[in-house]
């Protein structure tokens, strides 16, 4: 895929559906413009996996064939991971941790939990696919990760980050109009969400991000 990046100009990156994974070079996710990284929010609504994606034991470089080292990393408060090559061609990384990596997972607050409860006994887990037993807790007993699920203000921000960057630099008239008008969209993505008809669908049968990323797409797609 070819995508746009900062300063005008663009980045060719590897994606591979049936392993739910990207293939970044050196530095190309850190040079994904917003509306590239939107793009790529989109691409991971629309491409569900039918099921949990179990990964090589081994994975190599596509450039070198030298074996990918497993890698964690954070920003800000959240860790992700991914693999990368020592000789420093790229690393592959999987989407939910493309999605960690750009700060839009968060855990579940207590109210989330609560309500989570009330419609539905399991969910899988966003991280290895398998069941996690609501009346037990809310930490995945397979792989230890806890529930999360998708910071749906983040793609709003990313919006009002592309409408900063095409706005002229002079004061603009209708800046507040435009704040106004974001802060309005926030407020009926996140109602959107609970109100979607498929939401309690798609929890019931693949799990909260997945859910999440379903309810983004179809908004992005409105827009």
């Amino acid at each position: 895929m070819t995508l746009g990046a900062h300063q005008g100009k663009s980045v060719s990156i590897d994606r591979c559906t049936p392993c739910q994974a990207f293939w970044f070079d050196k530095f190309e996710s850190l040079q994904l413009s917003p509306a590239a990284t939107l793009r790529l929010l989109e691409l991971i609504g629309e491409q569900k996996p039918a099921g949990p994606v179990s990964l090589a034991k081994e994975i190599r470089c596509p450039r070198c064939e030298i074996l990918l080292r497993p890698t964690q990393d954070m920003q800000r408060n959240t860790r992700f991971s991914y693999f990368r090559c020592t000789n420093g061609h790229g690393r592959f990384t999987r989407f939910i941790e493309f999605l960690r990596e750009k700060d839009f997972i968060r855990p579940l607050s207590k109210q989330q939990i609560a309500e989570l409860r009330k419609h539905v006994r399991s969910v899988n887990c966003s991280n290895c696919g398998a069941p996690v037993d609501l009346e037990k807790g809310v930490v995945c007993s397979h792989c230890g990760s806890p529930l999360s699920m998708l910071d749906m203000e983040q793609p709003q921000r990313l919006i009002a980050q592309l409408k900063e960057a095409a706005a002229p630099k002079s004061i603009d008239p209708a800046l507040p109009f435009d704040l106004l008008m974001i802060k309005r969209d926030v407020g009926r993505l996140l109602g959107e969400v609970e109100s979607d008809p498929n939401w309690w669908t798609d929890v019931s049968s693949s799990d909260l991000v997945q859910a999440c990323l379903g309810s983004v797409s179809r908004w992005l797609k409105a827009k």
